[in-house]
């Protein structure tokens, strides 16, 4: 079975441990797309995200560091998981984050690399900068879960770049 690796890196004005708070409070994560999340603080523990479009399970958990979990979403191949890696670096004043995630289905690669960055970096960076997300985001997330998930259509145009 051929899969694709997603591969980003993104700038926040936060510490690493705010971004690593934003990812593993479910609280905090639920703010990004508004859907329910439930995520447990524990390695070994299972998460869900999306409301239960996103699931998996914690593999490490270092504090302002590091995140790796076992990750998949609705319609995959069953019982396929993919490998979510959030590093999390300080960077004068900002936290670098190094985001790979490993095992993505072919036929999904193009709609993650794309629903990373539009319904979890913007809105953290957002977040981080201002308190809060913009209405053209949360709008662009809305729309995105409505006619995404419950389409179940997801297919993205990627620039040359992804």
């Amino acid at each position: 079975m051929k899969t694709k690796t997603i591969r980003q890196r993104v700038s926040f004005k936060a510490s690493p441990m705010d971004v690593y708070n934003m990812i593993m409070d479910a609280r905090k994560h639920q703010s990004l797309s508004g859907e329910r999340a439930v995520i447990s603080k524990k390695v070994g523990g299972a998460f869900t995200a999306w409301g239960s479009h996103i699931c998996g399970f914690n593999l490490v958990l270092k504090p302002g560091k590091k995140i790796v979990q076992a990750w998949r979403a609705t319609g995959w191949w069953p019982d396929h998981y993919s490998i979510a890696i959030f590093d999390l670096e300080k960077s004068a004043g900002a936290c670098e984050l190094t985001f790979t995630q490993i095992g993505v289905p072919p036929n999904r690669y193009s709609g993650h690399y794309r629903g990373w960055i539009e319904a979890y970096w913007t809105p953290m960076r957002e977040i981080f900068a201002n308190g809060t997300i913009s209405a053209k985001t949360q709008k662009r997330v809305k729309t995105n879960r409505t006619r995404r998930i419950s389409a179940d259509r997801f297919r993205r145009k990627l620039s040359s770049k992804a």
